[in-house]
């Protein structure tokens, strides 16, 4: 208990108080009473509608799988009760998939009392918190309290403790194509890459950008380069200065448009005869994994 009182502060100024708040209780008398630490049978236990990433990697969850049954759930998770013997998560639901993975039959769990508004309001603060949650994750995450719990970006702000030009330059992300958010949800390019790419005027630019980033593994400084009247040219043509002499016009067309398809650096190695391969490179196995199904789904 003394752990989790130190960590309090980090998740908003006023949602410890929204967590002890009786007049939130939706509910009646319960097996388990709001506010203490109790083992929960993980099938009472239901998902977090609420929750701000969608996203889990299945090498990640198999870690903690791994870690969970060497050393069990550290970190309880918190759950909001619905009713006698029914639970729904506020937060941790990586180690509430991660337990299923491992077996378990129940789970530690703080117990908290909420209506949807006040659980909403909860579970994105506290996951805004988690430093896995990539940069799009957490845009949404802000998106989400200023339109649907009516927040100001000065009360916004507030509560997760960022300043404005944080949470600013998070929302300008979603202005970005679904293919380039995409690519940062699943860290090929990072928030700096998807910041530069947003100097670019359109779309098209945007897109013919990110297949180079992936091609070329080209730095954020590069990126931002781009965006320079010299290099407009370059981006418009999408063709890579260090792309294999040896390649036609068509050729090249056609990698930048495999590279922006599979979102994965993709090259051509040919011979002056015309015979080659086409490499699609992959950063780790979940990577891979995602290729195959591409390519499942294009047959």
């Amino acid at each position: 208990m003394s752990s989790n009182a130190k960590k309090q502060p980090a998740l908003g100024r006023g949602l410890s108080a929204l967590l002890q708040n009786a007049e939130t209780d939706i509910t009646g008398a319960s097996a388990v009473p709001a506010g203490a630490v109790a083992l929960i049978a993980i099938s009472l236990i239901e998902a977090n509608p609420f929750n701000p990433r969608t996203h889990f990697e299945r090498a990640a969850l198999e870690e903690l799988k791994t870690s969970i049954l060497t050393h069990g759930i550290i970190q309880p998770l918190t759950v909001r009760k619905m009713g006698r013997d029914r639970y729904q998560l506020i937060s941790g639901e990586r180690r509430f998939r991660a337990a299923q993975l491992a077996g378990l039959t129940e789970v530690p769990a703080y117990v908290r009392i909420a209506n949807d508004q006040t659980m909403l309001e909860m579970a994105l603060v506290e996951n805004i918190q988690r430093e896995d949650l990539n940069a799009i994750e957490v845009a949404l995450s802000y998106e989400r309290l200023l339109e649907e719990c009516k927040l100001t970006q000065e009360q916004l702000s507030d509560k997760v403790a960022k300043s404005r030009s944080h949470i600013a330059n998070h929302l300008r992300l979603l202005k970005l194509p679904d293919a380039i958010q995409a690519a940062v949800r699943d860290k090929q390019v990072t928030m700096g890459h998807a910041r530069a790419l947003l100097s670019l005027p359109t779309e098209k630019e945007q897109l013919q950008a990110l297949a180079r980033i992936l091609a070329e593994q080209l730095s954020v400084r590069e990126v931002e380069a781009l965006s320079k009247p010299e290099a407009s040219k370059k981006v418009s043509t999408g063709l890579s200065s260090k792309t294999k002499p040896n390649l036609s016009t068509t050729e090249k067309l056609y990698l930048s448009y495999l590279t922006e398809q599979l979102r994965t650096k993709v090259s051509i190695d040919k011979t002056p005869e015309g015979k080659g391969k086409l490499i699609v490179h992959f950063s780790h196995e979940a990577d891979l994994q995602r290729l195959i199904e591409l390519l499942k789904k294009s047959k």
